[in-house]
């Protein structure tokens, strides 16, 4: 059995509970699009089988192209000589047909890639500008933290050495006061009960 576009269409999956599965309006969404290009191409082809037909009989290009819905442009319509109506004359003109079709579709195809490349390349450097930029103030941030915290660090440097200092003056002085007290009492240690 061949798959229509319809089939397509009206395909209903079964739907899956507690699991994780796709979108069902994005798949039905996409296949949408693949129905449309399906429905594209056949016509396309049901086209190109006509003006076959047309070419073997020896009507010419003239009576597919009025019928057909999509019109190939005058560039890409063989050149039919009255005068050619053999079938070696057919087959070169659909051969010539089929060679310009797929120039065509191969040139499509290289520009498509020029420009996805080149969209790729714009994105590239659109990112990679971004993360310089981002890391630029990121080291800028961590440059003035660093500097911040190398200040404070100066800070309690100073406030201990002048801690040490104060303390160091404030034990030195009950040492003094130690010693001058000492000589005046004269008192036994004996005396004093200890």
């Amino acid at each position: 059995m061949a798959l229509t576009p319809d089939d397509v269409v009206h395909k209903e999956f079964q739907h899956v509970r507690f699991k994780d599965g796709f979108d069902p309006e994005e798949v039905d969404d996409y296949l949408d699009e693949i129905v449309v290009e399906w429905r594209k191409t056949i016509e396309e082809n049901n086209e190109l089988k006509a003006k076959l037909a047309a070419f073997e009989s020896g009507q010419g290009a003239e009576a597919p192209e009025a019928a057909a819905p999509i019109a190939v442009p005058a560039a890409q319509a063989p050149a039919a000589p009255a005068a050619e109506s053999s079938p070696t004359g057919t087959s070169a003109g659909i051969i010539e047909l089929a060679q310009r079709l797929h120039d065509e579709h191969v040139a499509e195809g290289e520009a498509k890639r020029q420009q996805l490349i080149s969209d790729a390349e714009t994105e590239v450097a659109r990112i990679r500008t971004e993360a310089e930029a981002k890391q630029r103030e990121e080291s800028a941030r961590l440059e003035r933290e660093r500097n911040t915290l190398e200040g404070r660090i100066t800070e309690l440097r100073e406030f201990e050495r002048d801690y040490r200092g104060e303390l160091r003056a404030m034990i030195e002085g009950q040492l003094r006061d130690l010693d001058q007290k000492s000589p005046t009492d004269s008192t036994p240690v004996s005396a004093i009960g200890l």
